[in-house]
């Protein structure tokens, strides 16, 4: 992958739509979530066709705030998986990466109160048209020690969110990997809050 990459989704749409595309155009990842499902079940594909699905995010529980969300290929083999941490994200988004039992990485806000402003412009009509010109939310992937390896950024970009991922370090392919997923479940987590 060439980085860095862009992840974009339609805020339009009914379905929430996310794709990812690296830095030479090329698309490396398509998810169309499903509406109205009581336990969350994301397929990633290959591209927009829709014909090779890569992996697949899963909930441990039914619509419940803290769902740890599990990560497949797409023979079935466990990735990994990222959880929400709880009570300590209702101020600043902060997510925990898994790599089966051991704990290790986490996806933090870096700060908090452009993302309230933003959410709070963007409810205002005309407005809010703008304010993704304006603030532009950033959130941190660190491993166990602080050494941040990967950046996401909100975008400038009308009537769809654009996000740009940049990478810090170098990584494992299954390690890149894990955190990528773990973005993209964020994104279409945090959608919702601004």
């Amino acid at each position: 992958m060439q980085y860095p990459l862009i992840l974009s989704f339609k805020v339009m749409a009914l379905a929430p739509q996310l794709s990812v595309t690296d830095a030479a155009g090329q698309q490396i990842f398509y998810v169309k979530q499903k509406l109205f499902k009581l336990k969350e079940a994301v397929n990633v594909f290959a591209d927009a066709t829709q014909t090779r699905q890569l992996f697949t995010i899963n909930a441990d529980r039914i619509l419940d705030f803290s769902a740890q969300y599990h990560f497949s290929d797409s023979t079935g083999a466990k990735l990994g998986s990222v959880k929400r941490d709880g009570m300590r994200s209702l101020w600043r988004a902060r997510y925990n990466v898994a790599n089966g039992s051991a704990p290790g990485l986490t996806i933090r806000e870096e700060n908090p109160w452009i993302r309230v402003v933003d959410g709070v412009l963007d409810q205002i009509p005309l407005v809010g048209m703008f304010s993704g010109y304006l603030f532009h939310p950033a959130y941190l992937v660190s491993d166990e020690q602080g050494q941040p390896l990967m950046r996401l950024v909100k975008q400038p970009a009308f009537f769809e969110g654009k996000f740009k991922i940049e990478k810090l370090a170098e990584l494992q392919p299954a390690a890149e990997t894990r955190i990528l997923l773990s973005l993209l479940m964020m994104v279409l987590l945090e959608r919702a809050r601004g």
